[in-house]
């Protein structure tokens, strides 16, 4: 049986290159996050939220920010712990159901035997980062579910403060959920002034 030998050098090669291998840093996962103090909550109105929609380069697990110009910086040790786009449908509807304090809530799609009362659809086109600021630009719109009518509909532009100095994609998470919390609360207006006019034109009905 013949044996390899392998030379002091070779030897010493493998084991820089082990060693390499087992100090690579560690990914990093970061999530959304709802702001909302929860709430005591009850059954009204019911709400819906979804579908959101982002762009298609923010549709990667890698957190993604700008570079300046045209460029976009997109990392690969610090990542979305949940496709970004069920991270948003999250924490607004967390943050909807805990600023109208309601417990009855749907997630798109929801069958149609169970429609809620008003539903939530957010298209993204714009979340990045501008100078020291992160920013959000989304265009949505509140729905009365049985009918399809639209209640509201706005393109919302939202700052949020970076710390100064380079930007760090840790920094992005938090601010992002801020902005998302910023966005709830003027859905939330919408629907709790629509929501106040329809109770009031159902008691002004006869018999009600």
């Amino acid at each position: 049986m013949r044996f390899l030998r392998i030379g002091p050098l070779a030897g010493l090669g493998m084991l820089l290159c082990l060693a390499a291998c087992g100090s690579s840093p560690p990914n990093q996962y970061y999530r959304l996050m709802p702001h909302a103090d929860p709430t005591t909550a009850r059954q009204q109105p019911s709400l819906g939220v979804g579908p959101i929609k982002i762009p298609d380069y923010l549709r990667r697990s890698g957190i993604v920010y700008s570079g300046g110009g045209n460029q976009l910086i997109i990392t690969e040790l610090q990542r979305w712990a949940e496709p970004l786009d069920e991270g948003i449908k999250r924490v607004l509807a967390i943050n909807l159901a805990r600023l109208l304090q309601t417990d009855n809530l749907r997630l798109f799609p929801w069958q149609l035997d169970d429609m809620p009362d008003y539903t939530v659809e957010v298209v993204v086109l714009e979340l990045d980062t501008r100078a020291d600021q992160a920013v959000l630009v989304a265009d949505w719109v509140v729905k009365h579910a049985a009918t399809g009518r639209s209640v509201t509909r706005d393109i919302t532009r939202l700052q949020h403060p970076l710390p100064p100095g380079p930007i760090q994609p840790a920094e992005l998470a938090p601010a992002y959920s801020a902005l998302f919390y910023q966005l709830s609360e003027q859905i939330a207006a919408v629907i709790g002034a629509a929501d106040a006019a329809d109770t009031a034109s159902a008691a002004a009905l006869p018999g009600g």
